[in-house]
């Protein structure tokens, strides 16, 4: 008797290769579960506060004039860049932490990455001296090692009549005693190390270091350099706006 081997049956579904796992596909052709639209707006707002607090700190801060101590450079209602890189890379230091919208104030900072000092004629924002929660903005006179002097109105700097006619302005024609005020006559006085001698273009209107003293390297936050909006708030509404000092660079 011949024996005859068995042979698969191609109708039979079950000789065919295996199903594929239903299982598996269901789970490849799943989507992830989507976010909550509350949970997608904090995460980009957590994100915009940390970038905004970011470029504050490290890199440019906006500031307004709110006194005509640096006229005619600065107007009041000027808003002013400051480039806080002008001078190398900061770090914060003597930080406290208060219940604002930006939650901390540092008041001095130490350069990680210098990229030169501060030079004659530069204007800089800085932490006002009798009182650090203030930010003042005036123009460095002195740097480090000069001699300062002011006879009758007119600044001497190493012994040079200082050029700053270009961008001061002197409004009261009277000249007051240096012994008993420092306005109009100054000095001589040298600049210590690490401090900056500094001056409102608005001469005679200008609270600055003929009053206080130097400015401490440590407590300048940057350079000004541009104007990006000018408030007037007076006349009418088209000279609310001073539009022609919009974009103005800060020389």
């Amino acid at each position: 008797m011949t024996d005859h081997q068995s042979k698969p049956d191609s109708s039979d579904p079950s000789s065919t290769d295996p199903a594929p796992s239903s299982s598996r596909e269901e789970g490849r052709d799943q989507a992830p579960p989507k976010k909550p639209l509350w949970r997608e707006y904090a995460e980009a707002l957590v994100i915009a506060i940390i970038l905004a607090l970011t470029i504050r700190v490290f890199i440019v801060q906006a500031f307004k004039i709110p006194s005509g101590s640096m006229i005619p450079s600065l107007q009041i209602g000027d808003h002013i860049l400051v480039n806080k890189l002008s001078y190398g890379i900061q770090r914060p230091k003597d930080c406290e932490f208060e219940m604002s919208f930006l939650p901390v104030t540092c008041y001095s900072s130490e350069l990680v990455v210098d990229f030169g000092p501060p030079e004659r004629g530069d204007v800089i924002v800085f932490r006002y001296p009798e009182d650090e929660h203030k930010d003042f903005i005036k123009r460095i006179i002195g740097v480090p090692g000069d001699s300062i002097q002011i006879r009758n109105k007119i600044v001497y700097v190493n012994g040079e009549p200082f050029q700053d006619a270009t961008f001061t302005q002197r409004v009261d024609p009277g000249i007051i005693d240096g012994r008993i005020n420092p306005r109009d006559n100054y000095g001589p006085v040298t600049v210590p190390p690490h401090s900056y001698f500094v001056m409102g273009d608005n001469r005679d209107q200008s609270l600055d270091s003929r009053f206080w003293g130097y400015v401490q390297e440590h407590k300048i936050k940057g350079r000004a350099f541009l104007v990006y909006w000018s408030w007037n708030g007076q006349g009418s509404l088209m000279e609310w706006v001073r539009w022609n000092r919009i974009g103005k660079i800060i020389d």
